[in-house]
This record gives structure tokens, C-alpha cells and sequence, in this order.
């Protein structure tokens, strides 16, 4: 059975970090963690899922500066991310 490109529901456990950062965007279920760039400027990485994979996007053109923070939310988004693509 072909599974849908998006899945808009979220995972049955979910992390309450992860729940900060999740929303609907388009109908898909996204996750946006803020960080800054190097020279301080906010941005953003995105998780998301396309089919059985977990796509993550860096800012445009950018490295990712992370807190401890953003980097539990970063990685609670994409162990949610993980369990809609094995779905």
C-alpha cells in the first residue's frame, strides 16, 4: 500500500520539546528549531518528512549555531521525525 507524501498527524509519543518546535505548515507536519549563524543572525532548521525519509534544512547557504536547548529540540524533532518515516 503506497503511503501519502505528507503525514500530518504526529507521532502517538511525543516529546515536549519536540511539541515547541512542531507545527502544520501546507498541510505537512514540520518541526522549526531556532539557532543563529555564525555572526549571530537568527535562523532556523527545519525537519521534516517526505515519504519514508527525514529531510532536515539547514538555513540557506549557512552553518547552524546551536544551544543545548535547541539542540534537544533538534534532536527530539528528529527522533519524532524518525518514527512518522518508519510508519
Amino acid at each position: 500500500m503506497a503511503r501519502p507524501a505528507h503525514v500530518s498527524a504526529a507521532p502517538p509519543v511525543s516529546d515536549p520539546r519536540a511539541a515547541q518546535v512542531r507545527r502544520h505548515e501546507g498541510g505537512q507536519l514540520v518541526w522549526r528549531v531556532q539557532c543563529g549563524d555564525l555572526i549571530d543572525r537568527e535562523r532556523c532548521v527545519t525537519v521534516l518528512v517526505e515519504k519514508d525519509q527525514v529531510v532536515l534544512v539547514s538555513p540557506p547557504g549557512e552553518t547552524a549555531r546551536l544551544t543545548a536547548g535547541q539542540l534537544g529540540q533538534l534532536r527530539a524533532a528528529l527522533n519524532e521525525a524518525a518514527k512518522l518515516a518508519e510508519r
